[in-house]
């Protein structure tokens, strides 16, 4: 039987999707042959609020949903996607498969979305593929800032390849390019290719039923309805993202707004119990505040700052949008508007979350710099010269921060079975138990899924609460001399059992530990690190 032609370069293409995207989440967390977790450095971070609201549902009891590094209040934090890696490790797959194997899908859908998109618009396989390339290796001017540290040798191909650091971290490193272009958002942030792969869906279906409006009927119309919907507890800011697209949409699209309004009502119906729910935050920011991470904000600062981390495609954007049809150019309006929402408001605590209005902005833009590159491609060896010459400084920055990623090494975390405390606390307490922790980052509660009092303050600061309230709290019940005071503290806040450990793991934290010996019932002691589990219940009666 001939199998020749069979294989479509289509289907290689996804198949190079599905490989790329499982190789990076497994190369930045797996579980080792010791039944440890194994961390990439650059994900340890976020990774210490990923596993404990993944381990939340798995091993605790976390229905209905806080927030597992601030016990107490209901959740505001997109959970959905962790929430489901938690249930599959519930019903046996272990962790990394669950996380990664999700992670993948979803990086994969991005992919494909990226492509199908490109591919439907300009009715051009190349332009998908280019906006698929352009979106991995990102075009900002980091690599000046590499080049800096790494002059121009014959030794820079194997200093790229050995390359430990990503060429610019702004703001956090102090530099202007910011370090949320590379892959390292979507290995940190597993749920987010989801959500950005879902709204290019979006697009994609009210372009592809804009062509052909009778196609799209009220089961079509109802199902995107309620898919939207489902968004506030899939990703909270693409749901507003979404909406954006839709009032976009149902101006541009006049033969469809019946189609885009039953859409928002719909979605609206749905969402908003999910929005009521999670609550208003507790710290609220500026709503108002043009201008980014741009300090200070003038036009020429403004400029500067998106030249260098736009890149040449700043330059070569505008061409694409004149050498497109006016249907192409439609498309381009919400991706725009996520630039221009970006740079007006605030809607978390850290005015750097912004960062995911700019990158699906790039990502849209990337369909127009590739269509000016496929469409120079086709013209004479000029042309073809110039499309070289432009492809490297489109990719560079991409191609040196892709290396960091791969020569990542990896923390060790001793898992449950490992971890003495984190088996206790397992075996032995209430899955709904509230722990007023010793660490912040990564507790034996957290690991054995349940809840703390105050975790790593960012993490549930950026979500909107009040950390600064509860550190204040927390610090004034350990200055407490007397057993009732403390007792009535701890039966306020609904903890259940305190971690003592000798030094305790929260700096500048006095702990006097002769008082909980002296009033509290110990019900467990590691040895090893002096960490000491006391029993509310038992002591307070």
């Amino acid at each position: 039987m001939k199998i020749r032609g069979f294989i479509k370069p289509e289907i290689l293409l996804y198949l190079s999707f599905i490989l790329f995207s499982s190789f990076l989440m497994w190369k930045t967390f797996r579980v080792n042959s010791g039944g440890n977790m194994q961390i990439a450095t650059k994900v340890w971070s976020d990774f210490s609020a990923t596993i404990p609201l993944i381990r939340s549902f798995s091993l605790g009891s976390n229905i209905p949903p806080q927030y597992p590094l601030f016990a107490g209040p209901p959740i505001r934090y997109h959970f959905i996607f962790f929430a489901l890696v938690g249930y599959l490790e519930k019903v046996g797959m272990r962790i990394d498969y669950a996380l990664n194997i999700l992670s993948s899908f979803s990086f994969t859908f991005l992919l494909t979305m990226i492509y199908l998109l490109g591919k439907e618009i300009f009715k051009d396989k190349k332009v998908g593929l280019f906006a698929v390339i352009l979106f991995i290796f990102n075009g900002s001017f980091g690599f000046v800032e590499f080049f800096k540290t790494h002059p121009l040798s014959i030794e820079t191909p194997n200093q790229i390849l050995k390359n430990l650091t990503f060429s610019s971290f702004g703001p956090y490193d102090g530099k202007v390019v910011s370090a949320f272009w590379s892959m390292n958002i979507f290995t940190n942030q597993r749920h987010l290719a989801f959500a950005y792969a879902s709204f290019l869906l979006l697009v994609y279906l009210i372009y592809k039923y804009s062509r052909d409006p009778d196609k799209f009927n009220l089961v079509k119309t109802l199902s995107l309805g309620i898919f939207i919907g489902i968004f506030p507890f899939i990703h909270l800011a693409v749901f507003g993202m979404m909406c954006i697209a839709l009032l976009t949409m149902f101006m541009i699209y006049p033969k469809l707004r019946i189609n885009i309004l039953i859409i928002g009502l719909t979605a609206l119906i749905i969402a908003i119990p999910q929005y009521l729910y999670m609550g208003s935050a507790q710290v609220k920011p500026d709503f108002f505040n043009p201008g980014y991470l741009v300090k200070p904000l003038t036009l020429d600062n403004f400029f500067r700052y998106w030249f260098f981390n736009l890149g040449l495609g700043l330059i070569i954007l505008p061409i694409g949008l004149l050498i497109s049809n006016r249907t192409q150019r439609k498309i381009f309006i919400p991706f725009l508007l996520m630039f221009l929402v970006g740079n007006s408001f605030q809607f978390s605590p850290e005015i750097a979350a912004n960062h995911k209005f700019f990158n699906l902005f790039a990502l849209g833009a990337n369909f127009y710099i590739s269509l000016v590159l496929v469409t120079l491609w086709g013209k004479k060896w000029l042309a073809k010269l110039f499309v070289v010459s432009a492809f490297i400084p489109l990719t560079l920055t991409g191609v040196i921060d892709i290396f960091p990623i791969i020569n990542d090494p990896l923390i060790e975390i001793a898992d449950v079975a490992n971890n003495p405390t984190s088996s206790f606390i397992q075996k032995n307490t209430s899955k709904e138990s509230v722990f007023l922790n010793a660490n912040y980052l990564l507790d034996p509660a957290s690991l054995a899924g349940r809840n703390t009092y105050l975790g790593w303050p960012y993490f549930a600061w950026s979500a909107g609460y009040d950390t600064t309230a509860r550190d204040q709290k927390l610090r004034s019940f350990f200055t407490l001399k007397d057993k009732v005071s403390a007792c009535k503290f701890l039966k306020a806040e609904k903890i259940n059992f305190i971690e003592i450990q000798e030094p305790y793991g929260i700096d500048n934290m006095n702990v006097d530990y002769v008082f909980f010996d002296a009033n509290f019932i110990s019900v467990f002691i590691n040895q090893k690190n002096k960490l000491k589990i006391f029993d509310v219940d038992k002591s307070c009666k």
